[in-house]
Formats: C-alpha cells, structure tokens, sequence
C-alpha cells in the first residue's frame, strides 16, 4: 500500500478530507492523492501556486510575511496550508514549499523544504527539511514528508 493509499484509507475511515498547497512539488502531491482510484471521496483539490505573488493573492498568505521571509519558511507554508483548507472547505489542508534546486532560492540551498499540516484534530504542524538528492529527488520526497505527516496526525488520532 501506498503512502497516499494509507492515508485516504484513514481519511476515508473517518470521514474527513484534505485539500493541498503546492509550491515545490508543483501538483506532485495532488497527482499522488488523486491516483489512488476512490480519492475523491476524501481529496478535495488543491493550488499549486508556484509563483510567489499567487501564495499571496490564492492561498492568502500575508504579503509582508512573503516580502520578509522569501516563499521557503516555515510559517508561509503554513499560511499556505490553512489557506488551502479554508479556501477548499477541508478537515486538512498539507501544503510544500522549498528549493528543488539546482540554484538556491531566497537565500536557501537546494534541498531545504517545509510542509504543514493546517487545523484538523490536534492544530497545525510544520516540519523543515532538508532533502538530498537532485531536483527530482527532493520533490518526491517532499510530497512523502507531506503525506507521511499527514498519516501521522490522522493515525495518532485514532
């Protein structure tokens, strides 16, 4: 079983959704999540908002908060996060964010990468990263942090 299998089974099971955020992953974490057959019954949808003006005027993430922090922070890719589940009406909303590479962004290496979990049972989390490997690499194991962080919460919930 998949980690996107595991976790819709658990969402599922519990009645609850998820709606996702993308910056880094650019729609790898939804295409994870809606290749599981039966997905629609827990996934809402998702933003990829690659751009850093449209994780402002999409997802609602404070424009000075961006202008001070650059798009790869820990508290941007929660305001992504509970802007998805705001805006998409979800239990969950997961979001990413970080540098692929092969150049750093925003003062940040390749490799560096957060994702949150907005709201749901038990509030939100953030978890920094930083990924080896090449850009490829660092994106899929993004959208395993961001799925396995969300099975985490939602299994520990019971």
């Amino acid at each position: 079983m998949t980690a996107a299998e595991r976790v819709l089974a658990l969402l599922v099971a519990r009645g609850e959704t998820v709606a996702t955020a993308e910056s880094l992953t650019g729609g790898l974490l939804a295409a994870a999540l809606t290749d599981v057959p039966g997905s629609s019954a827990a996934f809402r949808g998702g933003v990829v908002a690659y751009a850093t003006d449209l994780k402002s005027g999409l997802l609602g993430v404070p424009a000075l908060l961006l202008a001070e922090r650059g798009a790869v922070d820990a508290d941007v890719v929660a305001a992504m996060a509970e802007g998805v589940r705001e805006r998409c009406r979800s239990t969950y909303g997961l979001a990413t964010t970080g540098v692929a590479g092969p150049d750093p962004q925003d003062g940040r290496e390749p490799g560096t990468v957060y994702v949150a979990l907005a709201a749901g049972p038990g509030g939100p989390a953030v978890e920094a990263l930083m990924l080896p490997g090449d850009r490829s690499a660092v994106r899929t194991a993004a959208v395993t942090a961001a799925l396995t962080l969300l099975a985490q919460r939602v299994s520990a919930l019971g």
